[in-house]
């Protein structure tokens, strides 16, 4: 009935094609952090708001106007033991307070590391390469995944002996970020020599899917 209401379907061929570009990053975040630990919550705090401020004040003076610094997590815990047969203890207080600097420049990542653990830093989670602005890199992505996706509807209708007479709709998945780390990070309180951190490069993924309409 509902064929009978539309008429008939013209035909189509449906294909999907994908693209990778890869560029270079130019923006780094890194998560920094104090862990104290103490006999008691006042004493754990305290110590860390110490670290703290002398970790701040010597990756403040490095990042200046080339990127931002800001808390990401407080915690205040404490810490238990567990007697055999009895409850637990409290046997101190663990305090941690961790930032997230964004470096702009990336020459900086390991002089910030190297200055974060030699002003008291035991903490560093890690490294993530992005980009200030990945709208051109992604819309780019998306480009070459439509050309793939064309062509690849255009040979299968040609392989069926089918002219393209245009095209019906595209869709896209979007596109996704790889960024690899190509070493890991290494925790050291104080470094014989500066710490190396290579970016690597940041893979955008995308995918497309078109549908053609075509004609015997």
């Amino acid at each position: 009935a509902l064929l009978a209401q539309n008429g008939p379907q013209k035909p189509v061929v449906r294909a999907s094609g994908e693209a990778t570009v890869t560029v270079k990053p130019d923006r780094a975040e890194i998560d920094i952090g104090v862990v104290t630990e103490a006999r008691s919550a006042q004493e754990a705090a305290a110590s860390n708001a110490r670290g703290t401020a002398a970790v701040l004040e010597k990756i403040k003076g490095l990042v200046a106007a080339a990127g931002s610094v800001r808390t990401v997590n407080y915690s205040l815990s404490p810490k238990y033991t567990y007697p055999q047969n009895a409850a637990p203890v409290i046997e101190g207080y663990t305090a941690t307070n961790t930032v997230q600097v964004t470096a702009d420049d990336l020459d900086l990542v390991g002089k910030l590391i190297d200055a974060s653990t030699g002003a008291g830093s035991n903490s560093i989670n890690g490294i993530r390469f992005t980009l200030k602005n990945d709208q051109a890199v992604r819309a780019e992505a998306r480009r070459q995944a439509a050309q793939a996706a064309k062509a690849n509807a255009e040979d299968i209708a040609q392989s069926l002996g089918l002219q393209v007479t245009g095209v019906v709709s595209a869709e896209s998945e979007g596109a996704s970020g790889v960024v690899p780390l190509r070493q890991p990070m290494m925790m050291m309180a104080k470094a014989a020599a500066p710490t190396p951190v290579e970016a690597g490069t940041i893979e955008i993924h995308a995918s497309v899917t078109v549908t053609l309409a075509v004609a015997p």
